[in-house]
C-alpha cells in the first residue's frame, strides 16, 4: 500500500481524533484540518487552526482523508473534493496481504480483515471489527466497533453495520442500510432497510427522498 508521510483532515469532530490518532501513531503528519463548522470542533483540536472551505480553497496539496463518521455527509464531501485520497490503517490490525482497499478508507485498532476481501472506498473499519475472507464491502459503509461479518458477506454502499452485529456467512446486505446495534442478520436484507433484533427484522424502510416522489 502507497506510503504516505502528509494528509489534509476534514472533519474536525470525534471521529477525526481516533484518525488523528492512527495517523499520529504511523508518524503521518496532519497538515491542515477542515470543518463547516470550526467553533464546533471537538476539545483535541482547540489548539489547532481549523480552516473552512472557501471561494478560495485549493484542491492541491497532500491528500485528504474524510474525517466523517456519517456515511451520506461522507459521500457528499467525497463527490466535492477533487483531491487524491489517502488511507490510515492502525499497527495492530490484522490484514491480510491478499485483500484490496479503496482510497480514503480507514481501519481502526484491532480490526481484522481476512483474504480475498475487497473493501472500497472512503469506508470505516472500526475498532475490533471482524472481517471474514472473501468479503465485499462497497463504498462508504461504516462496520463499527466488535461487528462480525462471516465469510462471503456483500455489504451494499453506504450501509452502516452497528456495533457487536453479527452477520452469518453468504449474506448480502443491500445500498444504505442501517443494521442496528447487536443485530444478527441470517437473510439477505434488501436496499434501504431498517434492521434490529436477533434475528433481525426489517422495521422500516429510510427511502431516499427522490425515490418517494
Amino acid at each position: 500500500m502507497e506510503e504516505i508521510n502528509t494528509v489534509r483532515l476534514y472533519g474536525a469532530g470525534g471521529h477525526a481524533q481516533i484518525i488523528h490518532s492512527v495517523l499520529k501513531q504511523n508518524r503521518v503528519a496532519v497538515t491542515e484540518i477542515f470543518d463547516d463548522n470550526p467553533s464546533g470542533c471537538h476539545p483535541k483540536f482547540k489548539h489547532i487552526s481549523i480552516l473552512e472551505i472557501d471561494k478560495d480553497f485549493s484542491q492541491e496539496g497532500d491528500p485528504f482523508i474524510i474525517a466523517i463518521g456519517d456515511n451520506f455527509q461522507r459521500s457528499e464531501i467525497a463527490k466535492f473534493l477533487q483531491s487524491e485520497f489517502a488511507t490510515a490503517i492502525h499497527s495492530s490490525a490484522i490484514i491480510d496481504p491478499d485483500i484490496k482497499i479503496g482510497k480514503g478508507t480507514v481501519v481502526y485498532a484491532g480490526a481484522v480483515i481476512q483474504p480475498n476481501t475487497t473493501i472500497g472506498k472512503h469506508v470505516i473499519i472500526n475498532t475490533l471489527a471482524s472481517v471474514d475472507h472473501d468479503n465485499v464491502i462497497e463504498d462508504f459503509v461504516h462496520i463499527s466497533p466488535n461487528t462480525t461479518l462471516c465469510g462471503l458477506v456483500h455489504v451494499g454502499e453506504g450501509s452502516h453495520i452497528g456495533a457487536g452485529a453479527v452477520v452469518v456467512p453468504k449474506i448480502k446486505i443491500g445500498k444504505w442500510c442501517i443494521i442496528g446495534a447487536g443485530t444478527v442478520v441470517i437473510r439477505d436484507i434488501p436496499d434501504y432497510a431498517v434492521v434490529v433484533g436477533n434475528p433481525g427484522k426489517i422495521i422500516k424502510m429510510n427511502y431516499p427522498e427522490e425515490s418517494k416522489k
